[in-house]
């Protein structure tokens, strides 16, 4: 009798039949999205209602559900969690629904420069800014002591942190996997040094012209190659991912990590835990991410996740009514002190309590208005997978063959001449 009174609760605050419901495919998180979807449903007052569907843990794995689906004009994709990288691939298979101007314009409002770019393709906002993450350079303030170094106060470059690591006997916390973290690192020191790995994005796949045999690719060859070859980045480094150069870091060996921010949450969590000292984390500093050349501003590394509205949804105004309500500055907010995923709204960062819960919540800000996106083409997963396969291990990358090899790869790969 108990469950049947309380059914009959529910039903009777239940909203209406005709109801839009609207389906939103999430990345995997703690929570804070389906929350989001509970607290802007509550906020509709009826106009419609978001229901949550967790896609798949890794990101390739996420777009290859969602763009098989939306091959077949699936009508129940109305709101999707997207990686920036795949983007432009779904934009120009006409599978994103546009953005309506006034939307755009509100969406757009305050916020930071490179979640913007990873939000557009074809210098247009395809896509609704929501999270927006981005490498730090973390580093043992005593270790950059020793070695004259204040990386809080002024920019330091790759080449410093390296002959730091290597005057004093230990490692940097770089991510060499053969996956997509090494991407990352590759297309961040090209863009620092001024280049980019795709100079005609929009271009069909066998007119698409690559940048890596340039002097950007050659610098950044050489970077990856030294610290490699001098094992900079410690015996692990061809299979060192995110939580691998942490795990790094946090050793006797330990000296200067690029990594996102999820990092400082995980090590606070291990000194509450006991298997970290205070002390450690007392000598954790941070800074933005290294320049290549010094006097130019590094262009850090940009991940995050933008909204999108599916091309064959049934309710895209009210779609994009809810991405707006989710995306909302104070949202962002707190899905970062929730969940850990920084806004890319600027203002967000002003929040007392995401100021408290990260203290390096102004420098993550001013690394996301620095920050590039990875290469924004359709043919995106073609030129990461060819990055990988041409620049690994990081040992043998050499400036003087290495982007040219990579380049003809590719390029026959998008000819249809090679196959990854």
């Amino acid at each position: 009798m108990a469950v049947l009174a309380l059914g009959a609760g529910l039903a009777a605050c239940a909203p209406a039949d005709d109801t839009p419901v609207l389906t939103w495919y999430t990345n995997p998180d703690a929570g804070g999205q389906a929350l989001l979807a509970q607290q802007c449903t509550e906020e509709a007052g009826g106009a419609y209602r978001i229901e949550v569907s967790v896609l798949p843990r890794d990101a390739s794995s996420q777009r290859e559900q969602l763009a098989r689906r939306l091959a077949a004009a699936d009508s129940s994709i109305d709101l999707m969690s997207l990686d920036p990288p795949f983007i432009p691939e779904l934009a120009n298979a006409g599978f994103l629904a546009p953005v309506p101007e006034e939307i755009a314009d509100q969406v757009s409002q305050d916020v930071a420069e490179g979640a913007l770019q990873g939000a557009s393709w074809g210098d247009e906002l395809v896509t609704v800014p929501f999270w927006a993450n981005t490498q730090l350079l973390w580093y043992k303030k005593s270790v950059a002591e020793a070695a004259g170094l204040d990386p809080a106060e002024a920019p330091v470059t790759w080449d410093q942190v390296m002959d730091a690591a290597r005057d004093q006997d230990l490692t940097l916390g770089v991510q060499g996997i053969k996956a997509e973290a090494y991407t990352v690192w590759i297309n961040a020191l090209v863009e620092s040094a001024g280049g980019h790995i795709v100079e005609t994005p929009e271009a069909p796949a066998e007119d698409v012209a690559l940048g890596l045999e340039s002097d950007a690719g050659r610098e950044a060859a050489r970077i990856i190659g030294e610290i490699g070859a001098d094992r900079l980045g410690g015996a692990g480094l061809p299979t060192q991912d995110e939580n691998a150069s942490l795990t790094q870091f946090q050793g006797d060996s330990g000296s200067f990590m690029v990594n996102w921010p999820f990092v400082w949450p995980a090590m606070q969590g291990a000194v509450e835990d006991g298997t970290l000292d205070q002390s450690f984390l007392d000598d954790v500093g941070w800074a933005v991410y290294p320049q290549v050349a010094e006097g130019t501003d590094a262009a850090p590394p940009y991940g995050g996740i933008n909204l999108g509205v599916g091309a064959f949804s049934e309710h895209v105004d009210e779609a994009y009514e809810a991405a707006a309500c989710i995306v909302q500055p104070e949202n962002q907010a707190a899905y970062f002190v929730s969940d850990g995923n920084p806004p890319s709204s600027t203002v967000a960062y002003d929040d007392p309590e995401v100021q408290e819960t990260f203290p390096m919540a102004d420098v993550i800000r001013q690394s996301l208005e620095q920050a590039a996106p990875r290469p924004q083409t359709p043919y995106y997963n073609e030129v990461s997978q060819g990055l990988q396969e041409t620049w690994h291990p990081p040992a043998s990358v050499d400036p003087e063959s290495t982007p040219q090899e990579s380049t003809d790869f590719i390029t026959a790969v998008l000819r249809g001449e090679r196959l990854l």
